[in-house]
């Protein structure tokens, strides 16, 4: 089975989605990526480039194709007439109906567009959650209603139809790498990409309370950084100081692993995650789960592991702080603080049903 792999923006999460595909599902893998920038024109662009670029590569014969649905699939099958005659699967991590928009950000729809065409000419689609798929299929239907005509009835359907939940997979190695936690500090993981959609200014005025109660803890700041960030990180660095015992990103995986499986708590304040890979890699560590009552969370994990949801800061920021304090004084009692089961996140459980999948897609082709 000779299968293409498109990952037109190839930040953090979708590269490890690629290489666990090729990992662990057997075939012949090509893989093509574009660097994480300039969003806007690189879901428009992407077509362009590989058409022009990669013609040769794109043109070989391949049983499958497999594209994270930034990729403009009926641009690329345009430009490469062929490819439309290979069954396709359109894997959605996000989407950007859901997406919260920054005050900066322009209404700008081919962002939407792009993947709800791409969506339309795969032969399957897949979203990594229910919640991801409900805000597609609801955010589509809602921009529908706001173009001016010509609109073919039944097109959601048709997306509906060929669509299926299968998540993204966790590697096997976080769920061996599991130590003992640390019993004399109280150790704290906010492990998520330092940006706005992560909503860090509720995370660390939570932390102003924890510190106004006198609690102890240790402080795991991670995560992915980019040249322009939050200011409230900088001023968090300094206020936090003493805490602090990681800051930013660790690129060493083992070490990444380490401090997950040391640690107590990993908490979310996501405005914006479709599935919280980093939540549920930090829990298959070890960690208690601390997340929002919303999102991809409420099918994640049960309401004891979550905290209300509210749209004001400093209202959200007193419920979480007390969600954690409630767990903190049971550390400190002495008692065990146990991460729920997310075993069947692993790519030893998933594994089947990806290749599966992919097997039965290209077999209905060949009989087909």
């Amino acid at each position: 089975m000779k299968i293409l792999l498109l990952s037109p923006y190839h930040a953090k999460s979708h590269q490890s989605w690629c290489e666990g595909l090729i990992k662990h599902i057997s075939a012949d893998w090509t893989l093509l990526s574009l660097p994480p920038r300039h969003f806007s024109w690189r879901i428009r662009g992407n077509s362009l480039f590989w058409a022009f670029s990669d013609a040769e590569l794109l043109r070989h014969d391949y049983d499958l194709i497999i594209a994270t649905s930034m990729t403009d699939l009926n641009g690329l099958m345009g430009f490469v007439p062929q490819l439309a005659q290979i069954p396709s699967i359109l894997y959605f991590h996000e989407n950007q109906f859901a997406y919260p928009s920054s005050a900066s950000a322009r209404d700008n729809v081919e962002p939407k567009l792009v993947p709800f065409y791409a969506a339309l000419s795969a032969r399957r689609v897949c979203f990594n959650t229910q919640y991801n798929y409900d805000s597609f299929i609801e955010g589509a239907r809602q921009l529908l209603k706001r173009l001016p005509d010509c609109i073919p009835a039944g097109l959601l359907e048709i997306i509906q139809q060929k669509s299926q939940i299968l998540s993204v997979p966790i590697a096997n190695e976080l769920f061996l790498h599991k130590e003992n936690k640390r019993a004399d500090v109280f150790s704290i993981v906010w492990n998520h990409r330092w940006e706005y959609d992560k909503w860090p200014e509720c995370f660390f005025k939570a932390l102003e309370k924890l510190k106004a109660h006198k609690i102890e803890f240790e402080l795991h700041v991670l995560g992915e950084q980019f040249e322009k960030q939050p200011s409230v990180f900088s001023i968090a660095s300094q206020q936090f100081s003493e805490n602090i015992k990681n800051w930013g990103r660790i690129k060493d995986r083992g070490e990444y692993q380490k401090v997950l499986s040391q640690s107590h708590v990993v908490v979310s304040t996501a405005l914006h995650d479709f599935q919280g890979l980093s939540v549920l890699e930090s829990v298959a560590a070890g960690c208690v789960p601390i997340v929002p009552d919303r999102l991809a969370y409420v099918e994640l994990f049960s309401p004891e592991y979550r905290y209300a949801s509210s749209d004001d800061l400093n209202q959200q920021a007193e419920i979480l702080a007390n969600h954690i304090i409630a767990l903190y004084q049971r550390f400190e009692k002495g008692e065990a603080l146990h991460a729920p089961d997310v075993s069947v996140f692993s790519w030893r459980s998933k594994q089947v049903d990806y290749q599966s999948m992919l097997e039965k897609l290209v077999a209905s082709n060949d009989i087909g």
